[in-house]
C-alpha cells in the first residue's frame, strides 16, 4: 500500500494519536482541520516523530459549500493517498438543542451532513484508484436514540448508515470502508463529563484504529470491544421501557 494518509479533523486527540503512529512508520500525512496554529503544532510534532512528509490544509469542515474546492486541494497535495480517516464531530449541548432549532441544525450538519459531503468526495477519489481504506469515526451513541443525547446520537446513527451504504458501493472497487464506533474517550469533547471506568484513552483507541486500517479486515469495530455487547443490550430495551429511563 502507498504511503499517503489523509486525516479530516486532524487536531482531535484521537486523530493526533493515529497520525503519530503513522509518523513513526515514516508515512506521508495530510492534515485537514480548522485551526491553522494547531495544525502547525501537530505538523511539527509529526515531522519530529519521523513522518516522511507532512502537509496541512486549514479549512472549516462544516462549510459544505467549500468542500469541492477543499477536496481538489487534498488531491493536489496528496495524489497518492491510500487511506482517509474522518475523525471530527461535536458532542453538543442537548438541552440547548431542545430550545434552539438553528443550533440543532448546526449540530446535525457538523456530525452528519458535512461528513457525508466529505466522504462522498473521498469515496470518489478512492473508487477511481480501485484501492485504499476509508475509515470513519462515528459513535456508539448512534446505535440507540436516547433522551440525554438524541441530537448527537441521531446524527451519528445517520452517519453510520451512510457509511454502510458507501461500503456496499465501494466493495466492487476494492476499497475497504471501516466504521469505527468508540465509546467515551478521554478527550476535550467530554471534558465536562464525569469519567467512568469505561472511558478509554485516545492512545489506546488510536492504536486499534490504525491497526484495523492497515492490517484488519473488519467492517465495523467497537472500541473497546465490550461496547458491542453493551450496545446490543441497550438496543434490546423496548422503547416503551426506554422512554421511561433517564439515560
Amino acid at each position: 500500500m502507498s504511503q499517503g494518509l489523509v486525516i479530516l479533523g486532524a487536531t482531535s486527540k484521537i486523530a493526533q494519536e493515529v497520525a503519530r503512529i503513522a509518523a513513526r512508520e515514516g508515512r506521508e500525512v495530510l492534515l485537514v482541520a480548522r485551526n491553522n496554529e494547531r495544525l502547525e503544532a501537530v505538523s511539527g510534532d509529526l515531522v519530529a516523530r519521523g513522518a516522511s512528509r507532512v502537509e496541512s490544509i486549514a479549512a472549516d469542515l462544516s462549510d459544505t459549500g467549500k468542500h469541492e474546492a477543499l477536496w481538489a486541494q487534498v488531491e493536489q497535495r496528496m495524489p497518492e493517498m491510500s487511506s482517509v480517516l474522518l475523525a471530527y464531530g461535536s458532542l453538543g449541548d442537548q438541552a440547548r438543542a431542545e430550545t434552539s432549532v438553528p443550533y440543532t441544525m448546526r449540530e446535525l450538519n457538523t456530525n452528519f451532513s458535512s461528513a457525508a459531503s466529505l466522504l462522498s468526495y473521498a469515496a470518489a477519489s478512492l473508487e477511481r484508484r480501485k484501492s485504499g481504506v476509508l475509515a470513519v469515526i462515528t459513535s456508539v451513541a448512534g446505535d440507540r436514540a436516547r433522551r440525554s443525547n438524541y441530537v448527537y446520537g441521531s446524527a451519528k446513527g445517520a452517519l453510520t448508515l451512510f457509511v454502510q451504504g458507501l461500503r456496499a458501493r465501494l466493495f466492487a472497487s476494492g476499497v475497504r470502508v471501516l466504521t469505527i464506533k468508540p465509546g467515551p474517550v478521554d478527550t476535550p469533547m467530554i471534558a465536562h463529563m464525569k469519567k467512568g471506568p469505561l472511558t478509554a484513552s485516545p492512545k489506546s483507541v488510536a492504536a486499534i484504529i490504525y491497526r484495523q486500517m492497515e492490517e484488519g479486515n473488519a467492517e465495523v469495530i467497537y472500541i473497546p470491544a465490550y461496547w458491542r455487547v453493551i450496545m446490543a443490550v441497550i438496543r434490546a430495551i423496548p422503547e416503551g421501557v426506554g422512554k421511561k429511563l433517564k439515560f
